[in-house]
């Protein structure tokens, strides 16, 4: 049976739901776009910085990994909440790979991972993403909170160690304990209470009547930007204190990220070999070092981002195989800028949702922005 144009046209607007969304688009859009854009952004940056130092690699890499994503998401993305970048879970998966490692590893694992989610996609196995069980999803990602968690209380305290597990880790905080710098300890907990301060701070109801005043209204506005940028705002609060320190001579209490490099990524082609301990390791050891994870870091990615693009679909069938398609072009491209291994930020994409965005073009903003 011959193919029709129609088939063509069909075919086309299914797998670049740009064509579906842009005749539509207004200049209203446009402005509810650009808001929601730049209020992930202000989320992203400092997210970014911290994923990639708990991935074991230097902050600007956190940058390097949250722009990408939110570029092809644009043409190929299904859900327009949706925003792809570094998350905790991929950093903690990286993390696993890359110790004792170069950041090369990093980057050629998010190489492989999207080279895996292409040939999955090809092959149209987005649907098996349906047959894992919902205890299975929960017990992974609270399993992996909890790991997290356990993870940053070496921040936290301020202590200088290297581990390589969930047990390594409580058993090294317990030997350095008496090592704790009571100010960073101080600045985490201050850190937290206003974090969980400004998240309820959006809950806050000025009136019990069905029609608040136009004061009530732009106050409430005004606490739900600062509640959805909360994470932005400690962080620049936080930075000028740093900063104050510095340029007065006086030596910062805090332990400061350091230098982050600035610029765009070098563009070119991941790793595929690499140098390390005065020797050549070639693209064969890697892989291997690399092991099962180039298969269930990619897997593990497909199931989150789908996840969430289910949450925010409000009751509409979601395309897992183009959610995995656009998945795998975000991580391949990704990692021609040094990007380690991305998926769907569930945070990020409810902020988006908050934000009011109307279609994946918000990405754009997003993106340039970092």
């Amino acid at each position: 049976m011959p193919i029709t144009k129609r088939d063509l046209t069909k075919f086309f607007s299914r797998k670049l739901p740009i064509l579906q969304w842009a005749p539509k688009y207004t200049s209203q859009k446009f402005m509810s776009d650009a808001i929601a854009g730049i209020t992930v952004a202000l989320t992203v940056m400092p997210q970014a910085l911290a994923y990639a130092t708990l991935g074991g690699l230097e902050p600007q890499y956190g940058l390097y990994s949250s722009f990408m994503g939110c570029f092809i998401y644009i043409v190929f993305g299904s859900v327009k909440e949706i925003t792809l970048g570094p998350t905790a879970l991929m950093a903690l998966m990286t993390y696993q790979q890359i110790q004792n490692r170069n950041t090369d590893y990093a980057v050629l694992l998010c190489f492989l991972s999207g080279v895996v989610q292409l040939f999955m996609a090809i092959l149209n196995l987005g649907i098996l993403v349906d047959f894992i069980s919902i205890p299975v999803t929960v017990g992974f990602t609270s399993a992996t909170s909890v790991i997290i968690a356990v993870s940053q209380f070496k921040g936290l305290l301020g202590l200088k160690f290297t581990s390589s597990g969930f047990l390594d880790t409580l058993v090294k905080v317990y030997q350095n304990i008496h090592k704790v710098r009571i100010y960073d300890c101080i600045l985490s907990i201050v850190c937290i209470i206003v974090l969980i301060a400004l998240r309820k701070l959006k809950d806050v109801k000025l009136s019990k009547d069905k029609k608040p005043t136009k004061t009530q209204t732009y106050i409430s506005r005004a606490l739900w930007l600062i509640s959805t940028s909360r994470n932005a705002l400690v962080v620049i609060v936080c930075s000028v204190i740093a900063y104050c320190y510095q340029s007065s001579g006086l030596e910062s209490p805090f332990l400061l990220t350091g230098t982050v490099k600035p610029g765009l990524p070098e563009l070119r082609l991941p790793p595929f070999s690499t140098e390390m301990n005065n020797r050549t390791i070639d693209f064969g050891e890697m892989l291997s070092d690399l092991g099962t994870s180039v298969f269930l870091v990619p897997v593990i990615a497909v199931l989150g981002n789908v996840a969430i693009a289910k949450a925010f679909a409000s009751g509409q069938s979601v395309d897992a195989t183009q959610e995995l398609l656009t998945l795998s072009l975000s991580n391949i491209f990704g990692s021609f800028f040094s990007s380690m291994p991305i998926t769907g930020s569930f945070s990020r994409s409810a902020v988006n949702h908050a934000s009011g965005v109307q279609t994946p073009l918000g990405g754009i903003f997003t993106g340039q922005y970092k």
